[in-house]
């Protein structure tokens, strides 16, 4: 099975929802992991503010990213452009994604290639 995260929440929200949503997509994920599936996760519109929250050594799910980094695919660059994310991707070593051109972007990762290669894709 192959399966696509893609995670969206803002965790600027200062909501618990979001911190849920984050928590639930990387215990999929590395559920996913130990059962030997395929896994990508990727971060979309303001959750490309997710990666410099969750290197945090205090963040609660600090533990849960470190043991999906290695499926951590990337970050949306038109995305994290826009929601002023680009620094905090770049420190952590989340590769900034822009194989969808787009005019008026600086390009963004493309979400159709995880439907056309047939992986099952859940946003979060």
């Amino acid at each position: 099975m192959k399966t696509a995260i893609i995670i969206m929440s803002d965790p600027k929200s200062g909501s618990e929802e979001a911190l849920g949503r984050v928590f639930n997509a990387l215990a999929l994920a590395s559920e996913s992991k130990q059962k030997g599936d395929e896994v990508a996760v990727v971060f979309n519109g303001a959750g490309t503010r997710w990666p410099a929250e969750l290197t945090k050594l205090s963040h609660p799910a600090n533990g849960l990213y470190n043991s999906v980094r290695d499926v951590v695919q990337g970050a949306s660059c038109g995305c994290a452009d826009v929601f002023g994310a680009t620094a905090g991707v770049e420190s952590c070593g989340v590769p900034l994604k822009k194989d969808h051109a787009l005019a008026g972007t600086s390009g963004l990762l493309s979400l159709r290639r995880y439907v056309a290669d047939g992986w099952h894709t859940i946003i979060f």
